[in-house]
């Protein structure tokens, strides 16, 4: 009888303590340096998810391994709701990219729902002969070999979508990585190297300034935003099918209980239809999630998805990080 009153209690404690969630700040780990796209989503999110979930929300900016150390924390931390990540593609592509994780990518998080999607434009250095994409396409033609593709290091979202488009239209270049998206943009800006494919955070303002040539966007839709309505789709443009985004998600470490998630995800769903989280990601060109996978199941669902359609473009590529 002791025994069942005491278990009993111990239940009735651990359900209030849940009930209570949250009862302290909640850390979004972002596992990139501060100031990149990622780290702007985190900080929007952040200031949306304060007001539904009713506590403080800070982010910590984890840095290094193409994200893995960030989400390599994460996956280590207390399942208790109180240290979240988010993050972008990378949680799909790491897989095949390293040939060693320090954590399950399936395995080792409970998904709580997808934020939003950024669209990707091609763009060129401003000296470029092509002004349009069919124009560029010959011009890869007849310079094969010699055509220099930057991006912004191993994993990063410039290095993906090149690696895609390269296999698609099947014309060899040379990839030029960098250390970050500034000193690749200043390059493609100085002509010292031919062409890029990035986010539309890191491009409609160099668009909108004409500073560079833009050929299309990688969505299956042209973009809304005034700077980006007029550019042509790749797929309408002959690469049918070609769809990449910059996707964002939430995620917690694996064991994080139910009710806890359920709160969350709540928030989340909430936040996502905050009017101003709205207005700043629509002003960086980033498309709101809004479908069923905003729910953790379809979420994961996704990210299986994703990592079966990057895994032979990564491998045929053959651009492994240790």
């Amino acid at each position: 009888m002791k025994k069942f009153l005491v278990g009993g209690a111990l239940a009735a404690v651990s359900a209030a303590v849940w009930a209570q969630y949250p009862s302290k700040p909640i850390t979004i780990v972002v596992p990139f340096t501060a100031g990149g796209p990622t780290d702007k989503v985190g900080r929007d999110l952040a200031e949306a998810l304060r007001k539904p979930l009713g506590a403080t929300v800070i982010i910590e900016n984890v840095g290094g391994a193409g994200g893995t150390l960030g989400a390599a924390k994460v996956a280590k931390a207390a399942p208790d709701g109180y240290t979240l990540l988010l993050h972008h593609i990378g949680m799909a592509t790491s897989p095949s990219l390293y040939r060693s994780l320090p954590y399950k990518t399936l395995d080792d998080f409970e998904y709580l729902g997808l934020v939003n999607e950024v669209p990707m434009t091609l763009i060129g250095r401003p000296t470029l002969p092509a002004n349009t994409y069919p124009e560029l396409v010959k011009w890869l033609e007849a310079n094969k070999g010699k055509v220099n593709l930057a991006n912004a290091g191993l994993g990063a979202a410039s290095h993906l979508c090149g690696l895609l488009f390269q296999s698609t239209v099947k014309i060899d270049m040379t990839t030029v990585p960098y250390k970050g998206t500034a000193p690749a943009m200043n390059d493609l800006l100085g002509g010292q190297v031919d062409i890029m494919c990035d986010q539309t955070t890191n491009t409609s303002g160099q668009i909108e300034a004409g500073k560079v040539k833009a050929f299309a966007v990688t969505t299956t839709q042209r973009l809304k935003p005034a700077a980006l309505a007029k550019l042509p789709t790749l797929d309408e443009s002959g690469l049918k099918g070609f769809n990449v985004t910059i996707w964002h998600g939430l995620y917690a470490p694996k064991g994080t209980p139910a009710a806890t998630l359920e709160k969350i995800n709540t928030a989340l769903r909430a936040a996502l239809k905050d009017a101003d989280f709205i207005k700043r990601e629509e002003a960086l060109g980033a498309v709101i999630v809004t479908d069923n996978r905003v729910g953790g199941a379809e979420h994961k669902k996704f990210v299986e998805a994703e990592i079966e359609k990057w895994s032979p473009v990564i491998k045929a590529a053959g651009q492994y990080a240790d």
